[in-house]
């Protein structure tokens, strides 16, 4: 638990690196949120400090097209020692991928709803059977169908600082 003095120092800290523009992977935590400000070039040890600090099955991702969204993601899904290629599930809806944790091969979902009208459609496409199945779920453009996603969805917002650096903000209690 990181008290109130101990996260204004944490903030400046992170704030003085970002003005130098000379960090690789920088990682604040706080009780309800984390933020981690990572170069494009070192996507994966974001993917790495993220799965070391976070727990939760269901993802939502978020951040103005072509903020790095899919490109966390695919991160992410390497980490935990996906082999498949990754894409964006954009006209598919869905991307069903696999890994192997503790000799069990388990999924990993990736779900767009970017071209989701709204969320009676995400039900009627059967996402909710992603959502709920106790599996890992990434969710691009969840604002499209909040009120579907489980109560305990992990919402990670993808700022853009620079053409080659992202500001990721982990928020564990919407």
């Amino acid at each position: 638990m990181v008290n109130e003095l101990q996260q204004e120092y944490l903030c400046n800290i992170v704030a003085v690196k970002a003005e130098k523009a000379n960090y690789l992977c920088n990682l604040v935590a706080f009780n309800i949120c984390m933020e981690i400000i990572t170069a494009l070039e070192k996507i994966g040890e974001a993917a790495n400090t993220f799965w070391q600090n976070v727990d939760g099955k269901v993802f939502a991702f978020e951040g103005e097209m072509g903020a790095g969204k899919t490109t966390f993601i695919t991160a992410l899904c390497h980490a935990k020692g996906v082999k498949n290629p990754v894409s964006s599930p954009t006209f598919s809806l869905i991307n069903e991928y696999s890994y192997t944790e503790n000799g069990v091969t388990r999924p990993i979902y990736h779900i767009d709803f970017y071209r989701i009208k709204n969320e009676q459609e995400a039900i009627n496409a059967g996402i909710e059977d992603c959502l709920y199945s106790g599996n890992i779920c990434f969710v691009e453009w969840p604002q499209k169908a909040l009120n579907i996603l489980p109560e305990n969805t992990v919402h990670i917002y993808i700022e853009v600082l620079s053409e080659n650096t992202r500001l990721l903000k982990i928020d564990f209690h919407r």
